[in-house]
């Protein structure tokens, strides 16, 4: 059903790219928008090692939320900041991109936990934390992406 790799040597493992979707805090959510245009829009993640889902936190209407409703396929694209060899001018990236199906989460205890690991990506600051918890948790929606495909490569810009 997905295509495999073209340039399977530049291929990283299943590892490797649990590795960035762990470390990245944000990658690129795609979804089929109004009238079957394609709709990626930046958003901020968190990889459960438990599960193997992603998940996100939003609005609870809008353009996303439309779409998802109407076709729960996605992808997810993440990449991270590349590093260059020495003595070479070309970066070498490593992304990941999966498919799968999306959906809301309605369990609030769920929700909290999402909400509560984000937050720990930007930050240790516990009073800004509860602080989000009481004022802007019931104005959150959390979606859960579960994958169906992943790939990662390495791409070097040369």
């Amino acid at each position: 059903m997905f295509r495999k790799m073209r340039r399977f040597r530049q291929q990283i493992s299943d590892e490797e790219c649990v590795k960035i979707l762990k470390e990245q805090p944000r990658g690129v959510l795609s979804v089929i928008g109004d009238d079957g245009y394609p709709y990626g829009i930046p958003m901020d993640h968190w990889y459960c090692e438990d599960d193997g889902h992603l998940y996100f936190h939003c609005a609870k209407e809008g353009h996303k939320l439309d779409a998802i409703r109407a076709n729960d396929k996605v992808s997810y694209c993440v990449f991270d900041q590349g590093y260059r060899k020495d003595g070479e001018w070309a970066l070498n990236i490593n992304s990941v991109v999966i498919f799968g199906r999306i959906h809301e989460v309605t369990d609030e205890d769920k929700k909290r936990q999402i909400c509560t690991n984000l937050a720990k990506k930007f930050t240790d600051d516990n009073e800004y934390l509860q602080h989000e918890l009481v004022h802007a948790f019931p104005r959150v929606n959390c979606l859960e992406l579960v994958p169906e495909h992943m790939t990662g490569k390495l791409v070097n810009e040369s």
